[in-house]
């Protein structure tokens, strides 16, 4: 590669970073009861929960809820932004870009 291929491929790489920092993911659990919205960067936005949920006898439902809604956010976070850069990179992982 030389230094201009080095220097495109770079500023490929700053937009990638800047739509997956823009770029929103939402998921819900518990038939909408959780809502978790993520961005591609795998940074939570916004955790909502109804009020039909919040159930001070049954904490434990609410914390699955939750935490199904945010893994799965998370994952789809890491997959959005492994095509987005796998597509820049041609699949190779270069450590510190992924």
């Amino acid at each position: 590669m030389n230094r201009n291929m080095i220097q495109q491929l770079q500023a490929r790489m700053a937009k990638a970073q800047e739509d997956l920092a823009n770029m929103t993911i939402e998921v819900t659990s518990g038939g909408g009861a959780v809502k978790v919205t993520v961005d591609g960067q795998q940074k939570i936005k916004s955790v909502k929960i109804s009020k039909e949920v919040v159930n001070p006898e049954d904490v434990e439902m609410l914390e699955d809820l939750v935490l199904s809604a945010v893994t799965e956010a998370i994952d789809k976070s890491q997959e959005a932004a492994a095509q987005k850069m796998g597509a820049l990179t041609g699949g190779i992982k270069i450590p510190g870009l992924m």
